[in-house]
């Protein structure tokens, strides 16, 4: 079986709740990402060799959410007999569009393949249902509109926002308000220094805003980080979903706007138009947990997917887990027994934040620029899923 290998990995910065790229659409954001991937991945002016377009997105809030991905693509300049496929499976969307192009190439109906992820969480849309809008309510009903994004971020099945999946995970792991404050702390922290250090330099795709008082502006770094924050300021918070709970604020994953697109190639892609590879796929799968509890997800998603890479998770050099929330985070650690001195080493999405459909494909664009430099070592990226799931992928050096 011939190998699966990453030849463009960008995202754009992720701009916060509200922030610089609340007027960017969805699609706008994707197209960006997706050109500076062809760009590294030097496609940009052979567009015609990418065979399908895979994008997820969570919360539809564009005129066009319908057709995102075709849009993508076409506005891309790939071919038009190409292929584009949407994609939702919500937080684990990036991811899974990783897993659609290597799946795609896999079984030879593609050589090279797009995925990526894009979110507008400040577009979410307030909703009116359409039969009442339509059809019309009993008197003195009126029309009421719901918050998508509201919805978006709650389990109707299970009954819970997920930030009580959280608050379950706390309690069955025995994980305290104290640890939840301390590694939101050292999230932003560890932010800060990568971001100094110029950690992300690679992987993100600057973007021309306007700007009321400097007329355009360069945005080049994420918008939602705080890494001047102390314990001391956040330890004052109030629980947000439950009293005497530990998911504040500051301790869960920041509501942001951002995309990020990671191009595949077969091998034989690679030689026959001279591609240079970041890294290779090695692996990847996603499995499924009690929805109550869904931010464990990653732990069978990673065992999993180390196993059918022939590895375990003492062989891994680097892991990302998706900091949904600190707590959920925090009981993944516990469960793997995971190294904190090799897990989130730049942060995660608490400081930089998480705009759903755009988080794996951040992850999996970070280790891949991380890995170009890298000999003989493994990556692995990973995400829990509302509803009860976990997915993740394993990555390797060349």
């Amino acid at each position: 079986m011939s190998n699966i290998y990453i030849v463009g990995a960008k995202r754009t910065p992720f701009g916060a709740f509200g922030g610089i790229l609340k007027h960017l659409s969805p699609t706008e954001l994707g197209v960006i990402s997706s050109k500076a991937a062809m760009e590294q991945a030097k496609l940009t002016n052979r567009p015609e060799l990418i065979d399908a377009v895979y994008f997820g997105n969570v919360i539809q809030c564009g005129n066009d959410a319908a057709y995102l991905s075709r849009h993508v693509g076409l506005m891309c300049g790939v071919r038009v007999d190409s292929t584009a496929l949407t994609i939702n499976r919500l937080c684990g969307s990036g991811f899974e569009t990783v897993i659609q192009g290597a799946q795609a190439i896999r079984l030879g109906e593609a050589s090279i393949t797009v995925c990526g992820g894009t979110e507008s969480m400040s577009r979410a849309p307030l909703l009116i249902a359409g039969e009442k809008a339509r059809f019309g309510v009993n008197l003195g009903e009126g029309l009421k509109a719901d918050d998508a994004l509201w919805s978006g971020l709650t389990d109707a099945y299970a009954g819970i926002p997920m930030g009580i999946t959280a608050e379950n995970l706390a309690e069955k792991f025995e994980i305290t308000r104290e640890q939840c404050d301390k590694f939101a702390i050292q999230s932003q922290q560890r932010w800060g220094e990568a971001h100094k250090n110029g950690a992300f330099t690679n992987e993100i795709a600057p973007i021309e805003v306007k700007d009321r008082k400097l007329g355009m502006k360069v945005v080049d770094a994420d918008e939602h980080p705080r890494p001047e924050s102390t314990y001391e300021k956040i330890s004052k918070l109030k629980p947000v979903f439950k009293k005497d709970g530990v998911v504040t604020a500051a301790n869960a994953s920041g509501i942001c706007d951002g995309a990020g697109t990671i191009i595949l190639a077969s091998e034989e892609a690679v030689y026959e138009h001279d591609l240079q590879p970041l890294a290779k796929l090695v692996s990847w799968n996603v499995s499924g947990c009690d929805p109550k509890i869904m931010g464990i997800g990653p732990v069978p998603a990673i065992q999993n997917a180390l196993e059918k890479a022939g590895k375990s998770i003492e062989n891994v050099d680097r892991v990302e887990v998706n900091e949904a929330f600190a707590a959920q985070y925090l009981a993944v650690e516990k469960k793997l027994d995971l190294d904190s001195e090799r897990t989130n080493l730049c942060g995660g999405a608490i400081s930089l934040g998480h705009p759903l459909a755009a988080s794996g494909s951040r992850i999996v664009g970070h280790l891949t620029n991380h890995l170009v430099n890298e000999k003989n070592k493994t990556f692995v990226g990973s995400a829990c899923i509302g509803g009860g799931q976990g997915i993740a992928v394993v990555l390797e050096s060349l």
